[in-house]
């Protein structure tokens, strides 16, 4: 392969791949991941931090290498832009999950968050490139960037809405 294409291909990603099946296998896949990092780091017997760093970190490791193959430099970039948003987002969603258990995002250190965190920033990045793929707007630079900044507007307005709504008193 050509240099030119070979850095294209690591750029733009696969992006072939049948997306029909990309977004439900990792949607479910990462879902029950996901939901498994967040019992086991908010359960009340919570294993050893360092058995939710391996289990989640090896997976976190698995689906970037996957989502570099499959979506390319560019938006895996975006996934850190979306990461970026999403600290304001995962805390907001996060808090409002445990609420549901009686419990509070500040009843635990820092450290506790890092592997929910980043299911979050994971999940949140498949979300936008479904919306991408949905709304046909990946190679159409002008419907793309309408659909960034309204993922980006509805985002904000979802993850303060729910900060206002789980305010104190």
């Amino acid at each position: 392969m050509r240099e030119g294409r070979r850095q294209a291909v690591a750029a733009r990603g696969i992006g072939r791949m049948d997306k029909r099946f990309v977004y439900p296998f990792f949607g479910i896949h990462m879902l029950m991941f996901g939901l498994s990092g967040f019992f086991m780091a908010y359960s009340s017997s919570r294993p050893d931090l360092l058995f939710i760093y391996m289990h989640g970190g090896i997976a976190i490791v698995v689906y970037l290498a996957f989502y570099l193959a499959i979506f390319g430099r560019d938006e895996v970039k975006w996934m850190l832009i979306n990461a970026a948003l999403g600290i304001l987002g995962i805390y907001s969603q996060v808090g409002w999950l445990l609420a549901r258990f009686g419990k509070r995002i500040d009843d635990y250190p820092w450290y506790v968050h890092v592997t929910p965190f980043l299911y979050y920033m994971l999940y949140t990045f498949l979300l936008r490139q479904f919306l991408i793929d949905v709304t046909r707007s990946r190679d159409n630079p002008a419907r793309r960037a309408l659909v960034n900044n309204a993922y980006v507007a509805v985002s904000l307005l979802v993850y303060l809405g729910t900060l206002w709504r789980l305010r104190p008193g």
